[in-house]
């Protein structure tokens, strides 16, 4: 993107930040500039001076490949800060990474999707790790207004409207209207709970230990939420180490076992749906037979996931264009038009 001569001087100091600081992916939204950064949550450092070797998809090809003088891990878990120094050391590094390791001369104000469930101790302790890593002021949104808003849908009028997120660490189900949530649901089950699951279906039917990165790819390739009669039955090669002779082993594993290792996780999430329906007020449900659920999140593109949500509450289910941006779109929308959204920030 090109800027004018005065623009570049503009944009140098205007470096506010949108962040969905996710479980699985950090993604960072700059005024005036859009999506810049989308990479995983991992930071890699040295163990004796903790100083970053990686963070990002780098870091994410260390993972359980490291020698002891390195540890590579994932500081998120569950949408909240799991390891303080370790967020605080990737948003650093992220930050850098956006402006090109150049100084700013103004400390960016940040606005950090955050899940509508989560405590005040877990609320600070993402404020204080953005501070650290240099902001200058930092609000948070509830990741459910935030998707409403970066999938387009009008928050600021008085209908209902009914948002399913799935992210890596946790699923909010958020019924909106007039720039505030009516009521909100947040399990802290998503797309690492599902790999998880696979990884236990394995290990219990097959004595096969496999990585929660080969558990992803089986989710992503053949995983559905449900089996559908006429559809072509898939089939995947799973390669991991054999619990009883300790040597290297490959299987082949169905879409039907797939599906059978999801039904817990998936039934959490139905579940946590149907909580919500159940507690809207009744002049919202209306709206809400017509308007429908939206998804969003990168754990709402498991296959048939729409199907099954549809098929459970009888309402029409779509997802959204972006299903996997929607958080940090909404944030740097609210970024952008602070003055209007400002009710949608949590107080």
């Amino acid at each position: 993107m090109k800027f004018w001569p005065a623009k570049k001087v503009f944009s140098f100091f205007s470096n506010d930040m949108a962040i969905d600081l996710g479980t699985a992916n950090t993604l960072i939204y700059v005024k005036n500039r859009g999506v810049v950064l989308d990479e995983p949550s991992v930071v890699a450092v040295k163990s004796s001076t903790n100083e970053v070797l990686a963070a990002g998809n780098r870091a994410k090809s260390m993972l359980g490949k490291t020698p002891e003088s390195i540890i590579a891990c994932r500081p998120m878990r569950d949408g909240v800060i799991a390891n303080f120094e370790m967020t605080e050391s990737m948003l650093r590094y992220f930050m850098r990474e956006v402006h090109n390791n150049r100084r700013t001369f103004v400390r960016p104000r940040m606005i950090i999707g955050v899940p509508s469930g989560i405590t005040q101790v877990e609320k600070r302790a993402i404020e204080d790790s953005a501070k650290q890593a240099g902001a200058r002021e930092v609000y948070t949104i509830m990741e459910p207004m935030a998707a409403a808003i970066g999938a387009g849908l009008p928050v600021e009028e008085p209908t209902g409207i009914m948002i399913v997120d799935i992210g890596g660490g946790t699923t909010e189900v958020a019924i909106i209207s007039l720039k505030d949530i009516v009521f909100s649901k947040s399990v802290r089950v998503g797309g690492d709970e599902m790999d998880r699951a696979i990884v236990q279906y394995v290990k219990r039917k097959y004595n096969l230990l496999i990585g929660e990165k080969t558990a992803e790819d089986v989710k992503i390739n053949i995983g559905t939420a449900l089996l559908v009669s006429g559809e072509p039955r898939k089939t995947a090669e799973v390669k991991g180490r054999d619990l009883i002779t300790g040597v290297p082993k490959t299987i082949k594993l169905t879409d039907a076992e797939v599906f059978e290792s999801l039904t817990e996780p998936i039934s959490i999430i139905t579940d946590a749906v149907r909580a919500a329906l159940e507690n809207a007020p009744p002049e919202l449900s209306s709206d809400l037979v017509d308007r429908g659920i939206m998804l969003a999140g990168g754990g709402s593109q498991l296959k048939n996931l729409d199907v099954l949500l549809s098929k459970e509450t009888g309402l029409p289910v779509k997802s959204a264009e972006s299903p996997l941006l929607c958080v940090v779109l909404g944030a740097g929308k609210v970024l952008e038009e602070l003055d209007f959204f400002r009710d949608a920030l949590m107080k």
